[in-house]
């Protein structure tokens, strides 16, 4: 199982970063599987950062194999969705990118990708139009909806699949809107699609 992450994928987030660049193509940087964290399992920050932020994002799941999706197809490729976070090590990434440097260590460490639990599409109105949240400690810290997206879920898919295989079971998380912050511990975290929710969690 792969964990796919698009990055830049919302403008809103992009000025809130200050970034003054635009990618021609998807962004994508990949998180292992010990980065998942699910089951409402708490997440404990880890030593080696002070600076630990929350990124919500809608993730969706690969249902069959593919490669070389096209895009009018690529719809046929996933039929579950939820909300997760990309945790971030501020701190760490600043520090790898003045350098120069990957920084897959701020992006792809251990419990850095919570998810909630996934509901079929089905459930949704309009599939290019989706509200989703994030509530720290009940109060609302980051909302977005993916018709804000920058390159959809189906030119997402399409595009990650030109170089690897999707298989089954494969996650992508789709990007972040404006609203990213930092996390403490006792920190409580709700995440939402539409007024569902599918994801809580407690920071130790």
């Amino acid at each position: 199982m792969k964990i796919f992450a698009i990055g830049l994928n919302y403008d809103s987030h992009n000025k809130e970063m200050k970034r003054t660049f635009e990618a021609s193509d998807p962004v994508i940087f990949m998180k292992p599987d010990t980065a998942l964290l699910r089951n409402g399992n708490p997440f404990f920050l880890p030593d080696f950062s002070n600076e630990i932020h929350y990124e919500t994002e809608l993730v969706i799941k690969v249902n069959r194999l593919g490669k070389n999706i096209a895009e009018k197809f690529a719809h046929r490729y996933y039929d579950e969705i939820t909300v997760g976070i990309d945790f971030t090590a501020r701190d760490l990434q600043r520090k790898q990118k003045e350098l120069g440097l990957p920084w897959e260590i701020a992006k792809s460490f251990d419990n850095s990708a919570p998810i909630g639990d996934f509901i079929s599409k089905k459930e949704l109105r309009d599939i290019n139009n989706i509200n989703f949240h994030l509530d720290i400690n009940e109060t609302t810290v980051q909302q977005g909806n993916n018709s804000d997206l920058i390159y959809s879920f189906d030119k997402i898919i399409a595009y990650i699949s030109r170089f690897f295989t999707l298989k089954i079971g494969d996650l992508i998380f789709t990007g972040t809107p404006a609203g990213i912050g930092g996390v403490s511990i006792n920190d409580r975290l709700e995440g939402y699609i539409e007024d569902k929710k599918l994801l809580d969690f407690k920071i130790k």
